[in-house]
């Protein structure tokens, strides 16, 4: 307990005299402490209506996400209003800390990738330069799985454009063959209308290696890129990615109940993450709304050139 609160609390039995000297605090500390409660309380409560704020983004039922972290949440919670009414992300921080208002975390993690045993190999053209930049340079994609309640798996396979976050491609299958990496791509593919130019890097797993994918990135115009055999950091965005997904998506449940439940799951997600889901490597926007900015910026550095 606080030294003192109680000296408050028990003044009326022992006296303030006596209780700071036998807890050792001077009565002239007390008496600051005492003065101040008027504005301590006039906090708490303004910290109680913001934690309610909080609680708000967090409802899913609300069209909230759990998940949300207090960078994401400070950005919510200043999205529109003027600098003199911001809140500070500090702050935010603590009010979630002290009301238990923490953003999930994802614990589990399993292996997906199956080493290639083909001995194909590309150079690592990314070089773990995650920045942001011009949209559809370079790409990043992996495989994760998705449990379901009865054992079983599905997989999702990703094609992430690391100028502006955005998932331009994704497959799901209940399998890992060839075909789930070669879907992801084309579904960038038709988003984008040409990859011809663009990079995609990977990891080191036997489809991406295969001859089959080889042949799709050349048809497609992507050079391939591969991280160094075993080490995850060559392609950690993407990992970072497929961790973020499932801990928004399970919302700390062990599995989906269904396929079809996990289907849908992600369908909706994917969409969310382009559209609404905020990313702090863009400042805190959607990646929609980053490459929007971006084109609009071009062509007026274009025009002025005109």
């Amino acid at each position: 307990m606080n030294r003192f609160q109680f000296v408050e609390d028990h003044k009326d039995a022992s006296g303030v005299k006596r209780l700071c000297e036998v807890i050792e605090i001077a009565r002239s500390s007390f008496y600051a402490w005492l003065a101040a409660a008027p504005g301590r309380a006039a906090r708490a409560a303004d910290d109680a209506r913001l934690a309610a704020r909080i609680r708000v983004l967090q409802d899913p039922a609300q069209g909230g996400d759990r998940t949300y972290g207090a960078p994401r949440i400070t950005a919510d919670l200043n999205d529109g209003v003027p600098a003199a009414g911001r809140v500070n992300h500090k702050r935010v921080a603590r009010v979630m800390r002290e009301h238990a208002l923490a953003g999930i975390r994802l614990r589990r993690r399993v292996k997906t990738t199956i080493p290639d045993q083909s001995g194909r190999k590309f150079p690592d053209l990314i070089g773990r330069d995650f920045s942001t930049g011009e949209p559809n340079r370079r790409y990043v994609g992996d495989i994760t799985y998705l449990p379901i309640d009865d054992g079983s798996n599905l997989y999702l396979a990703t094609c992430i454009d690391l100028g502006s976050r955005k998932l331009a491609g994704w497959q799901v299958a209940d399998h890992m063959r060839t075909e789930l990496v070669e879907g992801a791509l084309r579904g960038a593919h038709r988003d984008r209308g040409s990859l011809a130019g663009a990079v995609f890097h990977s990891d080191h797993g036997s489809v991406y290696a295969s001859k089959a994918y080889a042949a799709l990135c050349e048809q497609l115009k992507v050079t391939q890129s591969m991280g160094a055999v075993g080490t995850s950091a060559d392609n950690s965005l993407a990992e970072s990615f497929n961790a973020a997904l499932k801990r928004e998506l399970l919302q700390g449940a062990s599995a989906f109940p269904d396929q079809a439940t996990a289907h849908r799951a992600v369908f909706r997600w994917t969409n969310r993450y382009n559209t609404r889901r905020r990313h702090s490597a863009i400042g805190q926007i959607t990646p929609n709304s980053y490459e929007n900015t971006y084109a609009a910026a071009r062509s007026a550095t274009l025009t002025e050139a005109a």
